[in-house]
């Protein structure tokens, strides 16, 4: 049987060891009476809604009481996060992540990137030796009890259960040397009934228990001091490129630098095993890189040991939202507009085969996610990937992920069995008569097998890294892919993507073109294409350069749908009707991911998208 230990990854997590490094002058804080509110001057000076917020949780007031408020001012609570707030110049304000955790933005005067500040109710409050204390009393507390948690959340239950236990919240009077916050009942006797020998309790105020709490829960069901970082629904990435700082890619203020950092190899391998460790992907230096995602579906890649990153372990987390953006929430961000998106709705709905395509971080996968509500919703679906990442509203969906040939992921030793590629899930969804395939990113020769879907009639959409459609049809057709020429015309359309700079100089991501594959020239020796839509950079714009000249359109959804050749332009007005309808439901706010699948549902079911000629 495991022990205890085993079970709850009790060690010592919260001495994570890194180096906070704040961007101004602490002012010295010797704690504050705030029992009446009303008697501290600085919650006087406080906005309402901060004031609301302080009144929950005090340790918000703590750190303001900490900032050189004399030279910077109180930052500015914002409640909702808006892209808007990405445009000031200088940024000097607070908003909450969590119901107990906020984040501070500063500027850096001598950076582009400005800081990020985690605020944490641990943050001021020493929670240290109660932790030490709490870790010795959980073990005795849970040992002899029997059970076997299967997942985190029954992790979780059993701990707060187990703090709740050995918790008692009182004002009592403190224990000298017993570590801050702890409290001493009056009499064993009379508050519990009868004399003990050994008290299993702790004795403390309530912020202090909140604090001891969030800090067991951080470091023992979560990722430790990343944790606030995971939790942030506003951050794109996280990178730890060795000793130094964390940086942080945020979708408002774009690149920030955390003001947590490595100073010491050993600190930052102890923290990498830990966290390998914890996703059930031990790392050693004879295999030193894990690909995995985190509990709650963040992608993460570890690379472990100076031999190989000189800068010393290093490791990246890709977030994602736990509820997709919608194609309205990504036309919304200008990455395409209702004229492009109606066109894809009606490609899609009609069986083409598309690649996402674009460098890392373009937003490929978002865009994938968007356009997948055009699938028609009685579709079978089967989604097939490395790492979970895509997210798929229809009831009948099938999701395949790979297996590396152990626990470890591709390590030697004793595993979990054989190593099940993309190439075999592929193989296998052509036996499970899909309506359309879906793969999280094209690399090697599982794109062979992709092909030859298209060419049996399954449509298969994907994300590939190329950076325009000439690059796109040579990596396709050299190794390891090895698509012969003549087979290209079975994938319809690719669309461009890439991260851009705006005049104004602003980084944002864009469709730089959608682009409709002919097929193989044999008098010219190549792969014939047209730009049916691309981006104009200087009005930000999108121009439809095939419109009344499209070859998918024309040539082979019109023909599918028995569009006689005179008739052939209610095709283009389809594209207007479509835009119409996707402008009116951004216009009525049905724009979250799955009421937006569900209104397209209801419209398709009643007939509205039939094309009539």
């Amino acid at each position: 049987m495991d022990s205890i230990e085993d079970k709850l990854s009790i060690e010592d997590g919260h001495a994570t060891g890194v180096y906070i490094n704040f961007p101004f002058t602490l002012k010295k804080y010797d704690g504050h009476d705030h029992s009446n509110l009303k008697t501290c001057n600085l919650y006087k000076l406080l906005p309402p809604e901060m004031k609301i917020e302080v009144e929950t949780n005090l340790h918000l007031l703590e750190y303001l009481h900490i900032l050189p408020i004399d030279t910077m001012g109180i930052p500015r609570y914002v409640s909702k996060l808006e892209s808007k707030h990405g445009d000031i110049e200088e940024p000097n304000l607070i908003y909450k992540v969590s119901d107990q955790t906020y984040v501070h933005i500063y500027p850096n005067k001598n950076d582009v990137r400005n800081f990020y500040i985690p605020i944490e109710p641990i943050l001021l409050t020493g929670v240290g030796n109660l932790i030490k204390e709490l870790e010795t009393k959980l073990v005795d507390h849970l040992t002899g009890i029997d059970f076997d948690p299967e997942n985190l959340e029954e992790k979780e239950k059993i701990l707060r259960t187990a703090l709740d236990d050995i918790c008692v919240i009182g004002n009592y009077n403190p224990v000298s040397g017993s570590g801050s916050g702890a409290k001493k009942p009056p009499s064993t006797k009379s508050f519990f009934g009868g004399n003990k020998k050994k008290d299993s309790h702790i004795y403390l105020s309530k912020e202090y228990y909140d604090a001891l709490r969030y800090s067991i829960i951080r470091d023992k069901i979560g990722v430790g001091f990343l944790d606030p970082y995971i939790h942030d629904s506003h951050i794109e990435d996280i990178t730890c490129n060795g000793l130094g700082p964390i940086f942080i890619e945020h979708k408002v203020f774009k690149g920030l630098r955390s003001i947590i950092e490595f100073n010491d190899n050993d600190i930052l391998n102890q923290y990498i095993i830990r966290l390998a460790e914890r996703i059930g992907k031990p790392i050693t230096f004879k295999n030193p890189i894990v690909d995995s995602t985190l509990p709650d579906g963040s992608r993460i890649n570890i690379v472990f040991g100076d031999d190989i990153s000189k800068n010393g372990s290093n490791f990246t987390i890709r977030k994602f939202n736990d509820i997709p953006f919608s194609i309205l929430q990504i036309i919304k961000g200008g990455t395409l507009n209702f004229q492009v998106a109606a066109y894809l709705w009606i490609l899609i709905s009609e069986g083409m085969s598309g690649f996402i395509c674009g460098e890392t971080a373009s937003g490929k996968t978002t865009t994938l996610n968007g356009i997948t509500a055009f699938i028609n919703p009685d579709s079978k679906l089967v989604t097939i990937e490395d790492t979970p990442e895509l997210q798929i509203p229809h009831k009948n969906w099938t999701r395949e992920t790979t297996r590396g040939s152990t626990r470890g992921g591709g390590q030697t030793g004793e595993g979990s069995g054989s190593d099940v590629t993309m190439f075999d899930l592929l193989k296998a969804a052509l036996r499970q008569r899909p309506n359309y395939i879906l793969v999280g990113e094209i690399r090697g020769v599982e794109g062979n097998v992709a092909f030859q879907a298209m060419q049996t009639g399954h449509p298969v959409m994907s994300t590939f890294h190329a950076a325009t459609v000439e690059k796109l049809i040579q990596r396709v057709t050299a190794d390891p892919i090895n698509i012969p020429k003549t087979y290209i015309d079975n994938l319809n359309f690719v669309l461009i993507q890439s991260a851009v700079r705006r005049p104004d100089g602003k980084l944002v991501r864009r469709v730089l073109s959608v682009n409709e594959v002919i097929g193989y020239n044999p008098d010219k020796g190549g792969i014939s294409f047209i730009e049916a839509f691309s981006w104009d950079p200087v009005t930000d714009s999108f121009v439809f350069s095939a419109n009344g000249s499209s070859y998918l359109l024309e040539q082979k959804i019109a023909t599918r749908l028995g569009i006689p050749g005179k008739k052939k332009k209610v095709i283009y007005e389809e594209i207007e009707k479509r835009a119409k309808i996707l402008e009116r439901l951004s216009d009525e706010g049905i724009v979250n991911y799955y009421d937006f699948f569900d209104t397209v549902s209801k419209i398709t079911k009643h007939g509205m998208l039939r094309i009539q000629f």
